[in-house]
């Protein structure tokens, strides 16, 4: 007979060791949904057209060109820390079939990005030299370096562990799991994307600009499925949501805003018509306060979002996303699109 410590006895946690296998009984049948709905998000880089956007770079003051040329060369790299996160820390530990086949889908869209990156590099840097030092931004751009060597601080410790044996281990899972979605993508990129549709609210870059619609998308995506994991270990694991990982999540956005402020910096100088560096502090610490309190913890800037361009001009693009694609494409799709405050 089993006794109320052996696993036999209770079903079997989220975070628990081990590699399920079996998808009926379905234990997690939102994850599976949301990997359905992935499927419909399906968009290709050959269907990004960057043409005009060569005749609009030609156009840009030297200071905007310097903030392409930094923007691009960050995500150049950024996708590619996610991707590398997806295979060697979140399949290996979230034991439920439904997230792994969500969590399968999200590598091809991290691919599909890092593809449309490149895409962009070779468009806006045509010098070989140009591009070969936007790739190796991690190693000699000190901003991005910042940036990425946050992530792999708070990312790096879990790695190693084969199974989440203990409540230690599964805190550390934890922190790596909310870095990967409310800082990298719902830090990191929130920002990087501001600058995108503030060139777009001012006509410039429109191929950028609708990538970025189709990438913004996928992101949030990817956060929310991220979320509703945290959501699901908190239901099954309340005690590890105490005040030292409060206080811990709560360094870690702080931390997080203060990197991409430094970005920031970088890309705006003293400033850009429209965009500068107090500006983006309101925005980072706005985005902040949205992550905290979707994680169930205080928020603690209490700033508004100063650019109406991300609620206007992004949620109406992210909203019209299937009515603008070209009538060939080949996935059926269903439903849709509705965008909380997440901006």
């Amino acid at each position: 007979m089993p006794t109320p410590e052996t696993p036999a006895a209770r079903q079997q946690n989220l975070l628990d060791p081990g590699f399920e296998l079996t998808l009926r009984p379905m234990r997690y049948p939102d994850f599976y949904e949301r990997y359905r709905d992935a499927i419909k998000n399906t968009w290709t880089v050959e269907e990004v057209d960057l043409h005009s956007d060569v005749t609009d770079l030609a156009k840009l003051t030297p200071g905007e060109q310097h903030l392409i040329g930094r923007l691009v060369a960050f995500f150049a790299t950024g996708d590619s820390i996610v991707a590398n996160n997806l295979v060697l820390t979140l399949y290996k530990h979230i034991n439920s079939p439904e997230a792994r086949l969500y969590l399968s889908r999200q590598l091809f869209e991290e691919a599909v990005h890092v593809q449309f990156y490149l895409t962009l590099l070779d468009t806006y840097l045509p010098d070989p030299e140009d591009r070969n030092a936007a790739f190796a931004a991690v190693e000699n751009i000190p901003s991005i370096r910042e940036k990425a060597q946050f992530c792999f601080r708070w990312m790096d410790q879990v790695e190693k562990i084969d199974q989440l044996e203990t409540q230690a281990d599964r805190r550390r899972f934890l922190l790596n799991l909310i870095c990967f979605a409310a800082c990298i993508e719902g830090l990191f990129f929130y920002g990087a994307f501001a600058y995108v549709y503030w060139f777009r609210s001012r006509g410039l870059l429109h191929g950028l600009a609708t990538g970025t619609n189709w990438v913004f998308r996928d992101e949030t995506m990817h956060m929310n499925f991220a979320f509703e994991v945290v959501d699901t270990v908190r239901k099954e694991e309340p005690e590890l949501f105490d005040d030292e990982l409060r206080q811990q999540v709560t360094d870690m956005l702080a931390e997080a805003v203060e990197a991409e402020l430094q970005f920031g910096r970088d890309l705006c100088g003293d400033g850009l018509p429209g965009m500068n560096t107090e500006s983006m502090r309101e925005y980072l610490q706005c985005v902040a306060d949205q992550r905290l309190t979707r994680l169930g913890f205080a928020p603690v800037y209490g700033s508004e979002n100063p650019f109406s361009f991300m609620e206007l001009q992004g949620v109406q693009e992210l909203t019209n996303f299937f009515e603008r694609r070209p009538s060939a494409y080949q996935v059926a799709v269903e439903g849709s699109v509705g965008f909380d405050d997440d901006f």
